[in-house]
């Protein structure tokens, strides 16, 4: 068991930045320790009252929307939601914790944080149904969509927190006993310069462990590779392409004929995961990264995997969507960068037809080409990037410009044929016609109910 890092909040002036999910969250948790608390949005009130209950806050907590930020100078703590950049409150706070930094401090329980940038939420997911596979209290919190505070006090054996780069700026003390990070490709690099700074906020998820800890990293990404000789913890690579060269290491995992090997000092052990029901390819790469994360953490990794049988892909990722049309569609929405998107492709493991598009985020598209090229019959493109990928496409894949996602799926229907693919994934951001990655989906979910019958009117 790890030792908390909880101090006293009660009496401090506390600043909460933002008031989504993550902020509320905060400003309640402080309020209920005694803490002066002020939240602050430059929202409207109204606004904010339409999309987030308010009046859950608390009489504790001051309330102020539709103006500028407060000092943060004339606070102890400032506490940051993820989406408030460091810009508007570094240069003048006292001290700064996030969210994920609280809740480390006040969770007495081992943590398995995770970060990278795709498949976290999946990972996280996972590793949470095999811990309690194998018989122990364990929730997942954080960037998943359950407040990471909301964890603190109640009766569990483990934390399992997904942490993003943002929430990884307003660390200090966070101490994961097992930290996992998945691949690194560019995105976020509005808020972070270029690719060196997006690692290196990333990088900080074990910057603060110690040597019985543990940092699990995906070897076969060079960025994440270069990462190992700064982990002042125990280095357990994994890899989906043999085993991992590491010097010195006492553990490794890797997949090899259809099951992963976890070998140690001790010897090999092989977990099956051929016979995992709808098991999709990026799904096999993220269970893993889970599966070395609870045997980081001392759990029989082939009991864990039981929990496999039963799981099933979070919405929006990879998710198949019911038809009976012999066509496979597939919803994989998140995949909102390019990295993703050439995931989601390199798993089709059929013909496809491509639907790609959004608002651009400003990376590159150059490296779908070539992936693109072993399955991509043809690609639909719609949104604001869909000339930008078009261009990085460069002749090699047929592309039609479609003006939306309905006409893009009417299109697919009409192309495709039993055995064929029909895959979303955008590699783009949603809000150029979407309110969410999740609104996309669910669009995409409606308009293949639509014309996947030959209802193609």
């Amino acid at each position: 068991m790890k030792e908390s890092r909880s101090m006293d909040l009660e009496g401090m002036e506390i600043l909460v930045l933002g008031l989504g999910m993550s902020g509320r969250s905060a400003a309640r948790f402080c309020a209920e320790r005694g803490a002066r608390v002020t939240a602050a949005d430059e929202g409207r009130t109204d606004e904010l009252s339409a999309m987030e209950n308010l009046d859950d806050l608390g009489s504790g907590v001051r309330v102020l929307c539709g103006q500028p930020f407060p000092n943060p100078a004339n606070f102890d703590l400032t506490v940051p939601s993820p989406g408030i950049p460091p810009h508007r409150y570094r240069a003048s706070a006292q001290r700064v914790w996030g969210d994920i930094e609280l809740a480390g401090r006040f969770l007495s329980i081992p943590i398995i944080a995770v970060t990278g940038t795709n498949g976290k939420s999946t990972t996280v997911r996972m590793i949470e149904a095999m811990l309690k596979a194998a018989g122990l209290r364990a929730e997942a919190g954080g960037n998943v969509g359950t407040p990471a505070l909301s964890l603190a006090g109640k009766p569990l054996d483990v934390a399992v927190l997904e942490v993003s780069s943002f929430q990884l700026e307003t660390i200090e003390a966070f101490r994961p006993r097992v930290a996992v990070i998945l691949n690194i490709t560019p995105d976020h690099l509005d808020r972070h310069g270029d690719i060196e700074g997006y690692a290196r906020a990333k990088r900080r998820i074990f910057e603060n462990q110690q040597s019985g800890d543990a940092a699990v990293l995906d070897f076969d990404n060079a960025i994440v590779r270069a990462m190992a000789g700064d982990a002042p913890s125990e280095v357990i690579p994994f890899s989906r392409r043999g085993p991992p060269a590491l010097a010195d290491q006492h553990r490794s995992a890797w997949l090899d004929a259809g099951s992963a090997v976890f070998a140690d000092p001790k010897g090999l052990a092989r977990v099956p995961l051929d016979s995992v029901p709808g098991l999709s390819s990026p799904d096999r790469d993220n269970a893993l990264a889970a599966l070395a994360a609870v045997w980081a953490l001392g759990v029989d990794p082939l009991e864990a995997s039981e929990a496999l049988v039963n799981f099933r892909p979070l919405p929006h990722r990879c998710e198949v969507v019911p038809t009976e049309d012999g066509v496979t569609w597939v919803n994989d929405s998140k995949a909102t960068n390019p990295g993703a998107a050439q995931r989601s492709i390199e798993g089709t493991g059929g013909p496809t037809i491509w639907i790609a598009g959004g608002r651009d985020k400003g990376l590159s598209y150059s490296g779908l080409a070539e992936v693109a090229q072993q399955s991509v019959k043809t690609a639909l493109l719609i949104g604001e990037a869909a000339g930008l990928i078009e261009q990085a496409l460069d002749g090699q894949i047929p592309c039609e410009r479609e003006d939306n996602l309905d006409a893009a799926v009417k299109t697919a229907a009409s192309l495709s044929g039993p055995g064929d693919v029909v895959l979303l994934a955008p590699a783009c951001a949603s809000f150029d016609q979407f309110m969410s990655f999740e609104d996309r989906g669910e669009c995409f979910r409606a308009a293949v109910q639509r014309y996947a019958k030959g209802n193609i009117q």
